[in-house]
């Protein structure tokens, strides 16, 4: 036997996701908006000045995928460390390693880090000096908000590219290629997929190319060969392969199901709210994509006017996630009925799009000065401060400026006369606002 076919075997081994893994840029699937010709990222790789980064985005995305490019592109050295796994020594041992390339080899080294947002203080501080020091350029992959998961030291010193789902387009023509691949992909099975299969497959896999590439090569591996040694995928192969139904409707037809439960939820009919939201569940249509719906209208057509309506929906998505079906039916079921029977008001998407708007347009950052930090200013702005009235020595509100004096009198949020908005109408005319 060959030393060189011990490879082979190990590379056949692994998962199609990993064998389709792109090595560079003219293989890599989505993400236009970061790796296009003339990008940020494009033109810092070509000048080798890409500094740390993080990539925050779903899952199966191309965020560790792109990592490996990069360090292909830069020929640097590449370390992958998973923070759920590696601790302080391991941080240390990899920057040490770093260090002597750079100082022997002039190489630079990538440090790879999943799951970045489960770093410690302590693992964060301890990979800090590094960062700034330029000994490794860091690039962590997480999945969620860096901002609000991440020691804001470390994400102060990266650059934070967000990744987007991919389109359904866009995995279908990575699973085609996929299919015709005979080195590293399924090509040698000599394999053909139904349309409405591979179609479905990319449509459910949401966005997620592992989970497709995965699905994929379950349905060819497990689907029979028939007579001459072929194998054909049918769209009942697909569906079993990622374990979710194919729509009982077409395109169209789905977007006019999910418009009439929209509609429903704002105009208050909670039968055909229910009937509409199970029609697309029965369908095939995921349980979830409703949930989130009955939460964005709960705050966009019911809002201030029954504020509990936002707790019943976001409610019902825990449950769910914790309870799945069918029990998980039931509190969406009494989220639906909730957001239907509450007294409604548009007045906080309306809110939202004039404080949007006027943040976009004025951007007036002359702050009353009496409202800036002013814990290591100077005596004359530690005076200014000492102006800001605080509203519990007047009894929980006192008349104060906060708005610049261009938008000083701007007006965003105005209650309606239903439900709870009543009594916030009261309270707001008893401290003389509109």
């Amino acid at each position: 036997m060959d030393l060189f076919d011990f490879n082979d075997n190990e590379e056949k081994a692994k998962p199609l996701a990993e064998r389709m893994r792109a090595a560079t840029f003219k293989d890599f699937v989505g993400q236009s908006h970061i790796v296009s010709e003339g990008s940020l990222l494009r033109r810092a790789i070509s000048l080798d000045r890409l500094g740390s980064c993080i990539f925050w985005g779903p899952p199966g995305c191309g965020k560790t995928t792109l990592a490996n490019v990069i360090a292909a592109q830069t020929n640097g050295e590449f370390v992958r460390l998973n923070a759920v796994s590696s601790g302080v020594a391991d941080v240390k041992k990899a920057v040490e390693t770093a260090r002597n390339n750079l100082k022997m080899f002039g190489k630079r080294t990538y440090l790879l880090l999943d799951e970045c947002h489960r770093f410690s203080k302590t693992q964060s501080d301890s990979l800090l000096p590094a960062i700034e020091q330029g000994t490794i350029l860091f690039i962590g992959s997480t999945t969620e908000n860096p901002y609000a998961s991440m020691t804001p030291a470390i994400v102060s010193r990266c650059r934070v590219f967000e990744f987007l789902p991919l389109t359904a387009e866009e995995i279908r023509g990575a699973l085609e290629h996929a299919l015709h691949d005979k080195r590293k992909g399924l090509g040698s099975y000599m394999a053909t997929v139904d349309d409405d299969a591979l179609d479905h497959i990319a449509r459910t896999a949401a966005g997620d190319l592992r989970c497709a590439y995965n699905a994929l090569e379950l349905a060819v591996l497990t689907t029979p060969t028939d007579e001459e040694g072929k194998v054909h995928v049918r769209l009942s192969d697909a569906e079993q392969s990622i374990q979710r139904k194919a729509l009982s409707y077409n395109e169209d037809l789905y977007y006019d199901i999910l418009s009439a439960f929209c509609k429903s939820l704002r105009g208050s009919d909670a039968d055909a709210a229910l009937y509409y939201a199970f029609r697309l569940i029965e369908g095939g249509c995921d349980p979830l994509l409703v949930i989130r719906r009955v939460i964005a209208h709960s705050a966009e057509d019911v809002g201030m006017s029954d504020p509990r309506a936002l707790l019943m929906a976001t409610a019902a998505l825990t449950a769910f996630q914790n309870m799945g079906a069918p029990e998980g039916f039931l509190p969406l079921t009494e989220a639906i009925i909730y957001v239907c029977e509450a007294e409604k008001s548009n007045s906080v998407v309306m809110a939202m799009d004039d404080a949007r708007r006027a943040a976009k347009e004025s951007k007036d950052d002359d702050i009353p000065k009496y409202l800036r930090d002013n814990s290591f200013g100077s005596k004359e702005m530690k005076a200014e401060s000492a102006k800001y009235l605080y509203p519990h020595n007047f009894g929980g509100w006192v008349k104060q400026q906060y708005l610049p004096d261009s938008l000083k009198d701007s007006v965003f949020y105005r209650p309606s006369d239903h439900g709870y908005e009543a009594e916030i109408k009261k309270i707001r005319a008893r401290k003389g606002k509109s």
